[in-house]
C-alpha cells in the first residue's frame, strides 16, 4: 500500500506539471460557449461519432436552420429531414433515427427537460442519462461536465491516447471507466474541465494516433513513451 501510494503522488506531481505546461500552449475554452443547453449538446455529441468538428458544426447548423433543437420538434419532424441535415457529418441515418428515439424518451421519460443533470445526485443523473438512446458513458460525463460543472472527467479517444502515453495510465489495461477513475484520482475536480479539453488539443496538435510529434511535444520531457516512440519514426 506505502509503495501504491507513493507512486501515486509521484504521478500526481508529474500530472499537475504536464497540465500546468499544457495551460501555457494551448487555450482552454468555456464551457459556457460550449454548452447553450444540455439538449443541443446531446444532439451535437451524438452527431460528433466518427467524425470531424467540421463535420459537426455544419450539420447542426444545417439541422438548426430547418427547425429549433429541441426534443419536440426533433421528436416530431420527419426523419427525412433530419437525415438531409445530418448528410454532412456521416452514418446520417442511424444518427437521425437515435436523435428521434432520444427526442421522444426525453418527452416521455422527463417531460422534455434534462434539467435533472443539475438536480440529482451524480450517479443517479448519469445513470439516467446513460438510459437514453445513443447515449454512453462519455456522451453522459460530457453533459454532466460541460452543462452541470458535475465533478467528472469525461474520456475521448484522444484523453485516452494521451493518457497513456504519458504514463498516467497503463497502455494495455482498463476501459473507459477505469480510465475515468484513475483521472479523476490524480486530478482536482476544478480541473477536469481543462484536463478534459487539453488533452484533447494535445492529442490533436502533437500526440497523434498514426504519427506522434514527439520531438515538438510541449510536454515530451515528461512523457515515458517520447524516446520510444520517437526512435521508431
Amino acid at each position: 500500500m506505502e509503495i501504491r501510494n507513493e507512486l501515486l503522488n509521484e504521478n500526481a506531481d508529474r500530472a499537475k506539471l504536464i497540465l500546468t505546461t499544457l495551460k501555457n500552449v494551448f487555450s482552454i475554452p468555456n464551457p459556457a460557449d460550449i454548452c447553450i443547453d444540455p439538449f443541443s449538446l446531446l444532439v451535437r455529441t451524438i452527431i460528433s461519432q466518427s467524425t470531424s468538428e467540421k463535420n459537426v458544426r455544419k450539420a447542426y447548423e444545417n439541422l438548426k436552420s430547418k427547425m429549433p433543437v429541441t426534443p419536440k420538434n426533433l421528436a416530431e419532424a420527419k426523419i427525412e429531414d433530419i437525415e438531409n441535415s445530418l448528410r454532412v457529418a456521416g452514418l446520417y441515418r442511424n444518427k437521425s433515427i437515435v436523435l428521434k428515439r432520444v427526442a421522444s424518451e426525453i418527452i416521455e421519460r422527463f417531460d422534455g427537460s434534462l434539467d435533472f443533470i443539475y438536480l440529482l445526485p451524480l450517479h443517479e443523473a448519469r445513470e439516467k442519462l446513460m438510459g437514453l438512446p445513443g447515449v454512453g458513458p462519455k456522451t453522459a460525463d460530457i453533459i454532466l461536465l460541460f452543462c452541470a460543472g458535475r465533478p467528472v472527467l469525461p474520456v475521448d479517444t484522444h484523453v485516452n491516447r494521451v493518457s497513456r502515453r504519458l504514463g498516467l495510465f497503463p497502455q494495455s489495461k482498463g476501459g473507459y471507466e477505469s480510465v475515468r477513475a484513475r483521472l479523476e484520482e490524480i486530478y482536482d475536480p476544478k480541473d477536469y474541465f481543462a484536463v478534459h479539453m487539453l488533452f484533447i488539443s494535445l492529442g490533436r496538435s502533437f500526440c497523434k494516433a498514426l504519427r506522434p510529434l514527439c520531438h515538438t511535444c510541449p510536454v515530451n520531457a515528461m512523457c515515458p513513451s517520447a524516446s520510444f516512440i520517437g526512435s521508431l519514426q
